[in-house]
């Protein structure tokens, strides 16, 4: 193997390690290339799957995420909080108002179906949506965090109704120890 292809393999073994979603693997951080990370106190806490606690615990991880629930979902083209999201909402108040060691990341998403553009910024809307609500029930604003990723992280990738309902969503993601 020539030293041109031995650098083409190693730049594209970085390329597709560059591309990773930290989510998918269980680690729960936000330190690092999705710019959550470093100064301001948005690092990952040593928060993984194995340390997300015990879902009775009330103040656990595990807890918010199973019990109280992560995630809201949106109708199309909406970012309007129904009665069943403002619920979870006020659940998830309680308990990040009950645990504020915890920063919280604020996910947008948006069903495949739109271009990229819209859909980015359809997201952004749905995750301020939701961190607006959250402040209006006395969660610090500092402690928040937004991020759209449109329809690049879809729950289920099918051109099917049941698909579109599970990715027009946001989700509530505990992302460390705030600072």
């Amino acid at each position: 193997m020539t030293l041109t292809s031995k650098t083409l393999l190693v730049l594209a073994a970085l390329a597709l390690a560059a591309c990773n979603n930290p989510r998918a693997g269980g680690s729960f951080g936000g330190g690092g290339a999705d710019g959550f990370g470093g100064p301001g106190g948005f690092n990952d806490g040593g928060i993984s799957v194995g340390n997300l606690g015990d879902p009775n615990d009330p103040n656990s991880i595990a807890h918010f995420q199973q019990r109280i629930g992560d995630r809201v979902f949106f109708t199309v083209d909406s970012s309007s909080l129904n009665d069943e999201a403002r619920s979870t909402l006020n659940g998830q108040a309680r308990w990040l108002t009950s645990n504020p060691q915890y920063s919280i990341i604020i996910e947008g998403h948006a069903d495949e179906r739109g271009t990229r553009e819209y859909n980015v910024a359809l997201g952004e809307r749905r995750a301020n949506a939701v961190m607006q609500y959250l402040v209006s029930q006395g969660v610090s604003a500092n402690r928040l965090r937004t991020v759209s990723y449109g329809k690049e992280r879809p729950v289920e990738a099918c051109a099917a109704q049941r698909c579109w309902d599970v990715n027009r969503r946001s989700v509530t993601t505990v992302s460390g120890v705030s600072s």
